[in-house]
């Protein structure tokens, strides 16, 4: 689902380096597998992973890297190849394979999230290399960009009034599309998630696994579901935490990311008030109308920042929405609506914020490794639209968005008073940009496959849990679901109960019935 961008100049989040390596096994897959997956693909299949030590130095000294080559365009795989980064620990234990990671996003750097958090994953190299990825068009895999059009991007979605003109925001974001062509090379038409799916399938080859095994978090989901209706005998053990919808549209998105934030700050407000120094005081229902008014005030009359742009409201609800993400940023979030409430001081706020924008090398047809250096800063937000609109067949026109914003302004303010007004311009994303795929909308149900175990969290600001048990009943019987009754995005990270329940399934094939929970989060001054 889309998120909002930032147009602050502050620090990259995907700027960890590293790449991660797992050992390569053995034989190759069957002869009629690779038939199936297409003529002129037996070279892709065939091929060998060379595993190195990482050469960037903030990488942990048991990190792994590789690269596995894909071709460009599956229909023509002779017509030029990419270069995929890998990143592995290897295991450590009786070693069973490999197990596949992709964090989310979309248009997250698997590698950079796995050289940074690769702790949580230690206890399953008890049985498997632990193995991720940065997907086409992100990272160092032939990064996409807009170029300039990112910030036209931002500042023609920056907020409400900009709605008061459509006609002028439509034809920025047209205009914008352009460049994010431009800049992004031939890797843009090809960057959606049915193309990861079969990139999947050819790094589940070249580990050497029959069978893939795979965590997917939020949009990392998405692109399970994908690899499991695409190549449903090839599905090993497959987990989805934060389960992302495959059927809803992005206004529908919009709205439905609206609510679950709001949600998510009324948990938030709860916990907050239960504290004397909680700067909204220590009446939740007050508390709601607090914020209320400290977002209107501040967009009225914002106050200094450490940038040359005044700190507004708007700003606030996009700190608010990133920091909802974890339960554990609940105390750094409290402290700085106390800094900013009290002080006038935007500063804490503003660290939860993230944007930039660089230009991006250029890839030629045939795409190595992209140097860290050179992965462009707005590659984050240009591969999340890129991958999202290409996954969504939904193109209104000119005259459809403009009928339409009436009513979805309603609807937005009405499924969140705070987050509303914010998310309402992201359903104007894809326009400008060519059509997505149908396949996600019509394909991906009703599997025939070994059981899946899907995660849903219900105080979960970003994939809300009724995607989950709407998703697991598109997918039929074989999704099992986990309810996880926490807070924050996704469970494996936040919940020792989720990650002991995930680690059994994915290490012994024991699953829990579908339907069972893990409990509500500790009290405060209990949660760590």
């Amino acid at each position: 689902m889309l998120v909002k961008l930032s147009t602050r100049p502050t620090v990259r989040r995907w700027a960890v380096p590293g790449v991660l390596g797992l050992t390569l096994l053995g034989a190759g897959l069957p002869a009629a597998a690779v038939d199936e997956a297409g003529p002129g693909l037996s070279r892709f299949y065939d091929q060998r992973i060379k595993w190195a030590a990482c050469q960037a130095m903030d990488a942990p000294e048991d990190l792994q890297c590789a690269k596995v080559t894909v071709p460009l365009d599956y229909a023509a795989p002779r017509r030029g190849t990419l270069d995929l980064a890998l990143a592995r620990y290897r295991a450590t234990g009786d070693r069973r394979g490999s197990v596949l990671l992709n964090f989310g996003g979309p248009g997250g750097s698997g590698v950079s999230e796995l050289a940074a958090g690769g702790a949580d994953f230690m206890h399953l190299t008890n049985g498997y290399d632990v193995v991720t990825f940065d997907p086409r068009g992100v990272g160092r895999s032939s990064p996409v960009s807009c170029g300039p059009g990112s910030v036209e991007i931002m500042e023609a979605t920056d907020g409400d009034e900009e709605m008061n003109d459509p006609e002028d925001v439509l034809r920025r974001l047209r205009a914008a599309a352009a460049q994010c062509t431009e800049h992004s090379g031939p890797v843009l038409p090809h960057i959606g998630t049915v193309d990861a799916a079969r990139d999947l399938d050819v790094i589940r080859r070249a580990l050497g696994d029959d069978k893939l095994n795979y965590l997917g978090f939020s949009y990392g989901t998405r692109l399970g579901a994908v690899y499991a209706a695409r190549f449903p005998d090839r599905v090993g053990r497959l987990v989805l935490d934060g389960v992302d919808t495959l059927t809803e549209p992005l206004t529908e998105q919009g709205a439905a990311g609206a609510a679950g934030q709001q949600i998510a700050l009324e948990r938030f407000l709860d916990w907050c008030v239960e504290d004397i120094a909680c700067p909204f005081g220590q009446d939740a229902r007050e508390a709601r109308r607090q914020v209320v008014r400290l977002v209107q005030s501040l967009d009225e009359d914002p106050v200094p920042s450490a940038f040359a742009e005044p700190f507004t409201g708007q700003d606030l609800v996009g700190a608010l929405g990133q920091a909802l993400y974890s339960r554990q940023l609940w105390p750094s979030l409290e402290r700085a609506v106390a800094q900013l409430v009290e002080d006038g001081d935007s500063r804490g706020l503003e660290g939860f914020l993230s944007g930039g924008v660089a230009f991006p090398v250029r890839q030629g047809r045939d795409a190595g490794l992209t140097d860290e250096a050179d992965v462009p800063l707005d590659n984050l937000p240009a591969a999340l639209m890129a991958i999202n609109c290409a996954d969504d067949p939904d193109r209104p026109s000119a005259e459809q968005v403009t009928g339409s914003l009436a009513r979805l302004r309603s609807e937005y303010e009405q499924a969140s008073p705070v987050f509303g007004r914010y998310r309402l311009t992201q359903v104007l994303m894809c326009y400008g940009r060519p059509r997505g795929t149908d396949y996600i909308r019509d394909e991906v149900k009703s599997l025939d496959t070994p059981e899946l175990l899907l995660v849903g969290t219900r105080g979960d600001p970003a994939t809300p849990y009724r995607w989950t048990r709407e998703t697991a009943a598109r997918l039929g019987p074989s999704a099992v679901v986990l309810d996880n009754k926490g807070d924050g995005h996704t469970g494996y990270a936040s919940s020792e109960c989720v990650h002991r329940k995930v680690d059994d399934f994915l290490l012994y094939g024991s699953l829990p019935p579908s339907g069972s929970s893990c409990g509500p989060p500790a009290a405060r001054g209990t949660d760590g």
